[in-house]
């Protein structure tokens, strides 16, 4: 399996943060919505095998499937974009700005929680026959995620909500390490074998995804859980996002960034005395980008 050098690997970050920066609204949305379409079903997937077996690491194990198919069909996630965009911002790639890097995070935003909460909807009507039962054991195993998760944060007041933060954190260190990952290999069964691993590891800790949450919380309030949407957005989603940007950002993107891409090209032509290398320009069709 051909393996991709850390530098080489950072210039496709790059190109892959300019090329969403720089993507029609048109394909953004689309893109977006069936990424977190697909990662979502993989979330009610995977908590189906924990909660028919009783083996949540089997859940865990397997819910990367979402993220392979998404990622292999250049689809979309927040998650993603946090760790790329900026990159392209940082490396000063024509039509990557600030402006349009906002732009394409409120636009991957609105398309994720779209597709998230269409599968939460059908989900909800296949757990319940249409409304015309109870929720069927999966479905409960949701409601109950959604009120510890929102509740059982809220129940530990300050403690708790740096508790989701840093969780919020995590995650995105580790998806976005997915993320990259899956750059890290030219061929199929490489980029599988590579992301797989922390995505996996994610899901296990059960840290929090701005992206699975919008599946499963509007789930459980939809199957009669305890807690309200104020008590999803203030006591999870909100600040799931901002932890989700600081830990692809800061603990993934940035230190491949500052140690392999353009300003350790500019450290070793000071040392060398030659000229750093240009960066490269978008190309046309970049890496496939998504994240679980």
């Amino acid at each position: 399996m051909s393996y991709v050098k850390p530098a080489d690997l950072v210039t496709r970050m790059v190109d892959a943060g300019a090329y969403k920066i720089q993507m029609s609204t048109r394909d953004t949305l689309i893109r977006s919505f069936m990424g977190a379409a697909l990662l979502t079903i993989a979330a009610a997937f995977a908590v189906t095998v924990g909660t028919s077996t009783g083996q949540p690491l089997l859940g865990a194990l397997l819910f990367p499937v979402g993220f392979v198919m998404l990622y292999l069909l250049g689809y979309d996630l927040l998650t993603g974009v946090f760790t790329l965009a900026p990159l392209a911002v940082l490396d000063r790639r024509p039509g990557a700005t600030v402006r349009g890097m906002l732009r394409n995070w409120g636009l991957v935003f609105v398309g994720n929680f779209g597709g998230a909460f269409l599968v939460a909807v059908l989900m909800a009507v296949y757990f319940t026959y249409g409304f015309a039962t109870e929720p069927s054991p999966v479905g409960v195993a949701i409601g109950e995620i959604g009120h510890g998760r929102t509740i059982g944060y809220a129940e530990h007041g300050a403690a708790g909500m740096l508790t989701l933060f840093i969780r919020g954190v995590l995650c995105n260190w580790m998806v976005s390490t997915g993320v990259v990952l899956a750059m890290i290999s030219d061929s199929v069964l490489g980029k599988i074998a590579a992301m797989w691993m922390p995505i996996m590891l994610f899901f296990y800790l059960g840290f929090e995804h701005s992206i699975v949450n919008m599946f499963l919380f509007p789930s459980g309030l939809l199957l009669g859980a305890d807690f309200t949407v104020m008590d999803y957005l203030l006591w999870n989603e909100l600040p799931t996002v901002v932890g989700n940007l600081v830990g692809g950002l800061l603990f993934v993107g940035v230190p491949l960034y500052v140690t392999y891409g353009r300003p350790a090209q500019r450290r070793v032509a000071s040392v060398s005395g030659a000229r750093p290398a240009a960066a490269a320009r978008p190309v046309a069709a970049p890496e496939p980008v998504g994240a679980a």
